[in-house]
């Protein structure tokens, strides 16, 4: 016990003396670069504010409303015999992971967090729901990556479908995360009684304990989200400025020379590096240098998925300041994103074949095609595509776990 806690402090001691190190090196940096730096920062406030900002905030305050009128405890106890056995967390993490599907990162790393300060789930199961929630916008990839970026619009169902799926094996993966020390949520245990009914009481009974007028809920909600919103755009900005110093430092070199070694030991081409680099750090960016990469296209469609799985480590900060105060272990969420990167290029690879494209199982409005610039119809319909979204994802995890309660219902009854 005495040589761990010795090795525990030294690690403690590691960590403060690299990130004090890092954290001067990019201040002097900055000061040696400045054009480069503000240029940077510019970009990534634009970022900001013409897409985060105006895409994200109207869900972040829609999710705290529902929160605070009980809704969302509606929602668990209807899916509690679906999450729980199959990803074994409490059926409120249905809510994250529909609004997660629907409006991309870091929508689920928000409500996930909030759960966690409500006492709706465990630590051990948020980091688990956090695990597999945290996925990219369906738009994002029909649109700006599969149309926008390598103008083929078929390849939106391919990169969707296996981001997806690798997504949900994260999620079942994880199910068994730190058995050892889990606590299950009081509603692991299902009450008798019919679960619609039971489903009306909890969200009766969330909506009296909070006790929250609407007026004084919808000024919360605004006051949170805006918090929030900014503290993402906060992160945004800093990580543009970093991924610049570093790339005009030649610090990108070292990474690239790594990545070049991996794409050969699996047989891949040394040409898409580069695109594998600028996606450790910022997803926009590593997807557009994957699509224009000189590689076989099943390659670059199969890199592109592993950076939208691993997402940068941009979001990686968003959702660390986003989760640091509830007490969510962010190492288990980086580890989530690591395996949701290799299955997505596993499954890729398999959708494709030899080379192939499936047919486009989906159609994405022109308002949310890319090149049409940030307009008010634009954001509107994209609004109303993603709250779309939502509810099909929700519907269909009600009705699936209905399915699973009936039938569970009925082999109880078969063994009377």
């Amino acid at each position: 016990m005495a040589l761990w806690g010795k090795g525990r402090r030294f690690r403690s001691r590691l960590l403060t003396f690299f990130l004090a190190f890092a954290t001067v090196f990019v201040t002097v940096a900055m000061v040696q670069y400045p054009k480069d730096a503000f240029d940077s920062a510019i970009m990534g406030l634009n970022l900001w504010w013409n897409v985060v900002f105006p895409s994200l905030l109207p869900f972040f305050i829609l999710s705290e409303i529902l929160m605070g009128l009980g809704v969302v405890h509606f929602i668990g106890v209807l899916l509690e015999p679906l999450m729980r056995p199959v990803f074994n967390v409490p059926g409120v993490g249905a809510f994250a992971l529909s609004m997660g599907l629907a409006s991309g990162y870091p929508m689920d790393a928000v409500i996930t967090s909030k759960f966690r300060k409500d006492q709706l789930c465990t630590a051990v199961e948020a980091e688990r729901l956090l695990s597999f929630t945290n996925t990219a916008d369906p738009l994002f990839m029909f649109g700006a990556v599969a149309v926008g970026m390598f103008a083929m619009p078929e390849l939106g169902a391919t990169i969707a479908l296996a981001h997806y799926l690798s997504s949900f094996l994260v999620g079942i993966i994880f199910r068994f995360h730190a058995r050892g020390r889990d606590r299950q949520t009081p509603d692991a245990a299902t009450p008798p009684g019919n679960i619609v009914l039971r489903a009306f009481r909890a969200l009766y009974g969330a909506r009296q304990e909070d006790k929250r007028s609407m007026g004084q809920l919808l000024g919360d909600a605004v006051k949170s989200s805006m918090n929030t919103i900014l503290l993402i755009g906060g992160f945004i900005i800093v990580f543009s400025v970093f991924l610049r110093i570093v790339s005009v430092m030649g610090v990108t070199s070292v990474l690239e020379t790594a990545f070049s070694w991996v794409l050969s030991a699996v047989g891949f081409s040394v040409n898409l590096a580069p695109s594998l680099v600028s996606g450790f750090f910022e997803i926009d960016i590593g997807t557009m240098a994957a699509s224009q990469a000189d590689a076989p296209l099943v390659e670059k469609v199969a890199v592109a998925g592993a950076i939208i799985a691993w997402s940068g480590l941009s979001v990686h900060g968003q959702v660390a300041s986003i989760v640091i105060e509830s007490g969510i272990r962010i190492t288990p969420y980086i580890f989530g994103r690591l395996l949701h990167a290799v299955l997505a290029v596993l499954i890729t690879l398999l959708l494709m074949g030899s080379g192939g494209v499936m047919p486009a199982m989906f159609s994405v409005p022109v308002a949310v095609m890319p090149g049409g610039g940030w307009s008010p119809v634009f954001w509107l319909t994209r609004f109303e595509q993603m709250g779309y979204l939502a509810l099909v994802c929700t519907a269909t995890l009600v009705a699936l776990s209905l399915v699973c309660h009936a039938g569970r219902r009925a082999r109880v009854l078969i063994k009377k």
